[in-house]
């Protein structure tokens, strides 16, 4: 049977680790009790052989007689009164309840001892402990609980608009209108002023407009309804060429439209309503406006029923929270009963199920209230379509899965070690035969391998971050039914590598049967279009989700700074910044089998012409650009200036690659460029190790009560930061073997080059625990479980 206080580590929520019963510690302070229980007692009068009764005594105190006394005076009333003891056995303990500033909602509870006990009593501990932990649950509860609720309101307010604009645009459609016209509303160009009501729309101030009167009026009297219940939401509807002007001149505005700048279309029109409104004096004339339409109703919509998705989650991560408690406050005191002989726990448990956590109904009310909207708003009256969203099922982990993990494994092993010996009895890695298959077969099996390397240590991460209960998930705004675990991660990566190694042993075994370099060469470019198809298929096969997850955010990568950029995003980015080798080796690959050099064997091809060096500079400057727009574009989103000092890191990792490079391609060892290398690699190191220490890992902090590091660490072995911090300085000073200018041959040398990637995505993973466990410890700070969705309907200044 599976103890409690591990039961309740499983299925608290991380983030409000620290909002729960410290059902630990009260396990301490019951222990305690039950060893000075157990203590030899010597106290005059005490029973003696054969006694059946024996008073209960709680530690020691100058109170010990007294006690002895009154439970004697308690046995001998008992004869004549047995209904007068019974109601004193179990009144052994009172608990008061208090309300602050008059409010039900905000209560304290405070526990006193029917028996005499002295201050130092180990149970009068206990129970102000239990008090201290009752009223932190408490208030933690009605804090989340009218945080929640003030949300339903503003969920339902903003509801209550789509449902109106809504109706408005179908009513609109059907008489085969024109769009209303609206106000740009100024800075967001995919922002714009809440006002629908064009001219069709309003009643004409104007004598020269009469003929259109009596349309006009038909028009109001059939939307009459859904714009008097906007315009109770706060959205004034006026005629976009006689609106209501303030004393500047400018049109007012009571509501606005707000959908997040998230697709390159909508960034490129955010730019143009800023370029506009800095040439235009006036730009909220009438000739430049934004117009209500179908596609941006269904923007807010979807906003919206994200925001209810979350709502209902965070209202059931609440529930949760009290069930979970209830049941250790159950616990704890049933636990106290078995080491004090006593039925102390009635009474207690009588005032924690009056408490708010356990008596309030609004959690449960809300629930059902968002699930009817939800069933009828945004899944068509099909409650099985919206469960889909509101509770997704989690698939469990499989044993095939781990199955199939080890017996990859396996045969990755024996595969390598067939492929060594092939190898070694061959010479392919002599120097006479050695270079030309580290030209044009290494560079593909190598992508394969440093690929299926990351894999692996992200597969480590997860099992990492799993293990200590950190709620990568929830940062990486993963869905939990599709999303990636460990194991999953261990399959594709030994998948990936035991089809390297496979294709890697059928290559030396038909070079060997005399088939011609040109033929067999053709080898890995298959084996990379196997791979390519595999990840662009359609069908819901081998982790579609996370396939297409991939290709998303890749996407979004590269056409940095248009996308919004989301922790996924630059955790990704970061990812490939460890990856240039692997970027290069997919260069000399693309053209090695594109330009048709496998056919004639050549691959010098592919390295003598100019264009191929000036890629060179694109491939190890791309990550490092992506990373830095995506830190521009977070500081245009935040106006945050950390974002900019961040991109600052970014742009000395790019000269120094740079720098690098052109002094690799240096004819004699230029002592100039060897002083332009060291100095520039050595101030982006120092920047990076800053960034890492400070900013990512949250460590080095002078004032923590961990020496240097951080006042919450989720391991609990110290000596472990100092090591990493350690290796994370070693690896991060890996470039120093690009400029020694050690003399080794062509095969070495690739060698060498694969050896020191490898480390650098060693070191990428070791440092992706750190930077979400720090991320993680942010959220547990906030008590951050929940997702904030934006909302699109905002009110705004009306003098605007």
């Amino acid at each position: 049977m599976v103890k409690f206080s591990k039961e309740l580590e499983a299925q608290l929520i991380p983030e409000w680790r620290e909002a729960f019963v410290n059902y630990w510690h009260l396990k301490k302070q019951v222990k305690k009790i039950k060893l000075l229980k157990s203590a030899p007692k010597t106290l005059p009068g005490a029973a003696q052989d054969g006694d059946n009764h024996t008073p209960n005594l709680f530690g020691r105190s100058i109170f010990d007689p007294i006690r002895f006394l009154a439970s004697k005076l308690v046995s001998a009333n008992s004869f004549f009164d047995s209904s007068s003891s019974d109601h004193d056995k179990t009144e052994l303990i009172q608990v008061k309840r208090k309300c602050l500033d008059g409010e039900e909602d905000h209560e304290i509870y405070e526990t006193e001892l029917a028996q005499l006990f002295s201050q130092e009593d180990e149970v009068k501990t206990f129970f102000e402990k239990l008090d201290e932990e009752l009223n932190k649950v408490n208030q933690f509860y009605v804090t989340k609980e009218d945080e929640f609720l003030e949300r339903g309101e503003i969920l339902n307010k903003q509801l209550q608009i789509l449902v109106d604009l809504k109706l408005i645009l179908k009513d609109r459609r059907r008489k085969n209108l024109p769009q209303a016209k609206l106000g740009s509303g100024g800075s967001a160009p995919c922002s714009w002023s809440s006002s629908p009501r064009s001219s069709d729309y309003t009643e004409s101030e104007n004598d020269d407009r009469s003929m259109n009167n009596e349309t006009t009026v038909i028009e109001i009297s059939e939307t009459a309804e859904a714009i008097a219940t906007l315009e109770k939401n706060g959205i004034n509807f006026t005629n976009l060429g006689t609106r209501t002007k303030t004393k500047k001149g400018k049109p007012k505005m009571a509501m606005r439209i707000d959908i997040p700048v998230t697709t390159p279309t909508r960034t490129i029109s955010a730019l143009t309503s800023m370029l506009w409104e800095d040439l235009v004096n006036n730009p909220k004339k009438e000739g430049h406006g934004e117009y209500i339409n179908r596609k941006k109703i269904q923007c807010a919509e979807k906003m919206i029923r994200g925001a209810f998705v979350e709502l209902y989650r965070g209202l059931g991560l609440l529930k949760t929270y009290s069930t979970l408690n209830m049941v250790a406050f159950v616990k704890i005191l049933k636990k106290f009963d078995k080491v004090s002989n006593q039925q102390a726990s009635a009474s207690y448990l009588k005032a924690v199920k009056r408490s708010h956590f356990i008596s309030s109904d609004k959690v449960v009310r809300l629930m059902d209230e968002v699930e009817s909207i939800f069933i009828k708003h945004f899944a068509n009256n099909d409650r099985k379509k919206a469960m889909k969203f509101l509770r997704p099922h989690q698939h469990k982990d499989s044993h095939m899965v781990t199955f199939f993990v080890g017996l990859l494994t396996g045969c990755f092993v024996s595969l390598f070690s067939v492929y060594a010996m092939l190898a070694h009895i061959s010479g392919i890695f002599s120097p006479s035969k050695g270079t030309a298959y580290m030209e044009t077969v290494y560079p593909v099996f190598s992508v394969f391998a440093l690929l299926s390397l990351h894999l692996f240590m992200y597969g480590c991460n997860l099992f990492m971050w799993k293990n200590t209960r950190i709620n990568y998930n929830f940062i990486f705004e993963f869905s939990p039914s599709t999303a990636l675990k460990y194991r999953d991660a261990f399959l594709i990566c030994t998948t990936f590598m035991t089809a390297v190694v496979g294709a890697m042993v059928l290559h030396l075994i038909l070079r060997a049967s005399g088939f011609s370099p040109r033929q067999v060469d053709a080898i890995p470019g298959l084996l990379l279009m196997v791979f390519i198809a595999f990840l662009v298929c359609p069908f819901d096969i081998f982790y579609r989700p996370t396939r297409y997850c991939f290709i998303r955010v890749i996407r979004n990568i590269i056409c940095s700074p248009f996308y919004k950029v989301l922790m996924v995003d630059f955790f990704m980015a970061d990812q490939l910044t460890s990856q240039i080798t692997l970027l290069r080796h997919m260069e000399s690959t693309a053209c090695y089998f594109l330009a048709g050099s496998f056919r004639k064997h050549q691959f010098e091809t592919c390295h003598s012409g100019r264009l191929f060096s000036e890629l060179a500079y694109v491939i190890s400057f791309s990550p490092y650009y992506w990373r830095a727009m995506q830190c521009a574009r977070r500081w245009f989103d935040e106006s945050d200036p950390t974002h900019l000092a961040n991109m600052g890191k970014y742009v000395s990792a790019m000269v120094a690659a740079g720098a690098r490079i052109t002094y690799s391609r240096q004819p004699h060892h230029d002592p100039l460029w060897f002083s332009i290398v060291l100095v520039t690699s050595v101030v982006a190191t120092v920047y990076q190790l800053y960034w890492d220490f400070v900013k990512d890992w949250g460590l080095l902090d002078r004032k923590s009560k961990n020496a240097w590091l951080r006042d919450d660490l989720i391991l609990k072995n110290k000596s472990v930061y100092y090591v990493s911090m350690g290796l994370n300085i070693v690896l991060r000073v890996a470039w120093v073997e690009t400029v020694m200018g050690f003399r080794i041959g062509a095969v070495e040398s690739r060698l060498v080059d694969f050896l020191l990637a490898s480390l650098e995505v060693i070191r990428r993973g070791h440092w992706n625990f750190y930077r979400i466990e720090n991320e993680h410890l942010n959220n547990v700070g906030k008590y951050r479980a929940v997702k904030t969705v934006p909302l699109p309907f905002r009110e705004t200044d009306s003098d605007g």
